[in-house]
């Protein structure tokens, strides 16, 4: 099986596919026409990507491709819908970078309160300003409110709380009694988090229902002088209003995201937001550091040897969560080749579309039950000829309750 790494990962995921006999290629230059040519050459079973933005035309020059692997957590950099159409599995690695962008949030968190990076600039340029940077506020009992409270957002809680700062978190997963738990507040809306906050870290992934939840509106709830923090996607915050209430409310932001941000690794890059002052930006390297980079190494070759040993995709993301399947075909048989084909054949016959099956098998291996969803309903007649069928033992149909 062939694997292309289009990104840097930690030497230990080369390592290890050579280890477990994959035919490996690993180039972190690769991009846009240069990443295309190489899927059409190198032809590869496995994509693995990081920051690399992944389109369509990329996916129709790998004949062979059957999986992509984004070593992180969030896919919006990966056309989803192509990959469905074209049968190919997309799988990410949650949780595995949740430490390190913790950690930035609360670098960027401390940096800003202490204007850290001004402190150092001043100095570098053989300037002492001690009046200027000793209004510090402080973190303790600051109100900090966490929009997403998945693993990287309960990781910023923990060290949040252990600065003893005030926590309130919303998700649409959090409820009153997982907040108490992680010994923070429930808060019931996005708006009602903003009210409770004058400082919000953003740890959303990147959907239609998320897209610009910090607007305008959400920033007006907040006190004046707030800061916002965005370690996960730039589209979930409106930027427009943001820069607004940097140049009339006194907010200062720490921002390791940008809409239009490259998709190069290095080059030139002009944002209203990345040289306003009153923003600490960094170069969106919250899952950068060793220890992240080496456990998602870990999972993306698990995922990969799992793939191929298992025939089973960890983590897949682009899998329908409900088919359109209407009805259930238990169809109970012996276990001889050649019975599951006839009936497929009887399906096909009366133009039945299967959606999922699976086959259980019986203590002692002579019997065994396959359990196929359908799309579409069967006559009597149809399931009396699926009952005469050589080694068909008992056939029932069971229709599915809608949503």
């Amino acid at each position: 099986m062939r694997v292309l790494l289009a990104d840097k990962l930690a030497p230990s995921a080369t390592d290890q596919l050579g280890a477990l006999r994959f035919e490996t290629h690993c180039d972190p230059s690769l991009e846009g026409t240069s990443l295309r040519e190489a899927l059409a050459s190198f032809n590869p079973d496995v994509l693995v990507v990081r920051s690399t933005r992944i389109e369509p035309e990329h996916i129709e020059a790998a004949t062979r491709l059957s999986l992509i692997v984004r070593a992180g957590a969030g896919v919006n950099t990966i056309a989803l819908e192509a990959a469905s159409r074209a049968g190919v599995f997309v799988a990410n690695c949650p949780g595995r970078n949740a430490v390190a962008v913790a950690e930035l949030t609360m670098g960027l968190m401390l940096a800003l309160d202490r204007h850290l990076a001004d402190n150092v600039i001043d100095l570098r340029a053989g300037h002492w300003d001690k009046a200027r940077f000793s209004k510090a506020r402080g973190l303790k009992g600051r109100r900090l409110g966490i929009l997403g409270m998945g693993q990287i957002g309960r990781a910023v809680a923990r060290r949040a709380l252990a600065f003893d700062m005030e926590v309130c978190g919303w998700s649409r997963s959090l409820t009153p009694e997982s907040a108490e738990a992680l010994g923070i507040t429930y808060c019931e809306t996005p708006k009602a988090l903003a009210n409770a906050s004058d400082i919000v870290s953003v740890h959303l992934a990147m959907t239609p229902q998320t897209q610009h939840l910090i607007d305008a509106d959400f920033l007006s709830t907040m006190p004046d002088h707030g800061m916002i923090l965005n370690t996960s996607r730039a589209g979930v915050i409106q930027e427009s209003a943001l820069l607004k209430a940097l140049n009339e409310r006194g907010f200062v932001a720490g921002l390791d995201v940008f809409d239009g941000e490259p998709s190069f690794k290095e080059g030139a890059f002009e944002h209203p937001l990345a040289s306003h002052p009153s923003v600490y930006g960094t170069h969106h390297i919250g899952a950068s550091t060793q220890q992240a980079q080496t456990s998602v190494a870990n999972a993306v070759v698990e995922v990969i040897r799992s793939f191929r040993d298992e025939g089973s995709v960890t983590n897949s993301v682009n899998m329908a969560i409900e088919s359109q399947a209407t009805h259930t075909l238990i169809v109970r048989h012996l276990d001889r080749v050649g019975v599951l084909a006839s009936v497929l054949d009887q399906l096909k016959k009366h133009e039945v579309n299967v959606q999922e099956m699976e086959n259980l098998l019986f203590e002692g291996g002579q019997a065994a039950c396959a359990r196929i969803k359908i799309h579409g309903d069967l006559s009597p007649v149809s399931l009396d000829d699926l009952r005469q069928l050589a080694h068909v033992l008992n056939v029932a149909l069971v229709a599915i309750p809608s949503p």
